[in-house]
């Protein structure tokens, strides 16, 4: 199995033809003979993006392949990959939760991926991966009481949500990076947490991925820098978000028409009739969504 550390990657001289031809046989290799789905490339920024348009080319000459980029720049996503890691979208979340930023930055990255990023590029957002809980800490360690909140997010939100191995059975310790390290599959609510939320992306298509999906549309509150609200609407299904991103319970008024309607609170189960004039009760670190 062909493995390159990306210091060596980032030596590696990609003017040589017979170089990048190697790569590409060994991707195309995988792919031919083992029938693999497509690549997660590590550091990929430190590529040329030319080399990743070209092997792209003559992977799907062999089958349509998925390719996720461990990077976030926007002309990966032109020719080459399917979704980048929504690196941004992580840190102005720990910022958010460890006291150091607002709901404005969450704006700030919201607004910067639709302007920036080609339409329907898939962004992976994620609370916890490989880097983040060896290096930095579980999500638990990260986010503290803002963990649920964060996963939320990263589930009704745009962009394709990660699940760090572990994160379904609690996330208690941090994994060696270079070692074996067996997780503890214990039995956690974050696993019920996880399943319902997926099942909630797979039957509303206004919360699927990339251009399948609905954008986000921002419902403006009276807590702005608290609280996070939007839409995300389709021919087939609506969901009004709510999350309080903040240590303070607040009572948050809405200010636009778009959200006021007849909903299931998803996760009460109850029914929810949202006027003009509706005022919300939010706990610290508090969630609604409306279906």
């Amino acid at each position: 199995t062909p493995w390159w550390d990306w210091s060596d990657i980032i030596d590696l001289d990609y003017r040589q033809p017979g170089l990048r031809q190697y790569m590409t046989e060994a991707l195309k290799y995988w792919v031919r003979e083992a029938d693999i789905d497509g690549y997660r490339c590590d550091v990929a920024g430190f590529v040329p993006i030319d080399f990743w348009e070209q092997a792209r080319r003559e992977l799907d000459q062999i089958k349509p392949v998925f390719m996720l980029a461990e990077w976030e720049a926007r002309d990966l996503h032109a020719r080459a990959f399917d979704m980048t890691y929504a690196w941004s979208w992580n840190e102005s979340m720990h910022a958010i939760a460890q006291g150091k930023a607002d709901v404005n930055k969450l704006y700030i990255y919201y607004s910067w991926n639709e302007s920036a990023f080609p339409p329907g590029a898939l962004r992976m957002t994620f609370t916890s991966n490989h880097d983040k809980n060896a290096w930095e800490g579980t999500g638990p360690e990260q986010f503290g009481e803002a963990l649920r909140a964060a996963t939320v997010l990263s589930m009704v939100g745009e962009g394709m949500p990660l699940i760090y191995s572990g994160q379904e059975a609690g996330e208690r310790k941090r994994l060696a990076f270079f070692e074996k390290d067996l997780i503890d599959w214990r039995a956690d609510p974050m696993a019920d947490f996880y399943r319902r939320l997926l099942a909630l992306r797979k039957t509303h298509s206004a919360l699927w991925n990339g251009a399948w999906g609905a954008r986000m549309v921002h419902v403006p509150n009276d807590h702005g820098s608290q609280v996070f609200s939007f839409v995300r609407q389709d021919a087939a299904s609506k969901i009004f978000t709510v999350i309080n991103f903040s240590a303070d319970t607040v009572d948050v008024r809405l200010k636009d028409g778009l959200y006021p309607g007849e909903y299931t609170e998803f996760f009460s189960g109850a029914a929810s009739s949202l006027q003009a004039d509706t005022q919300l009760t939010l706990q610290p670190w508090d969630y609604r969504v409306y279906v």
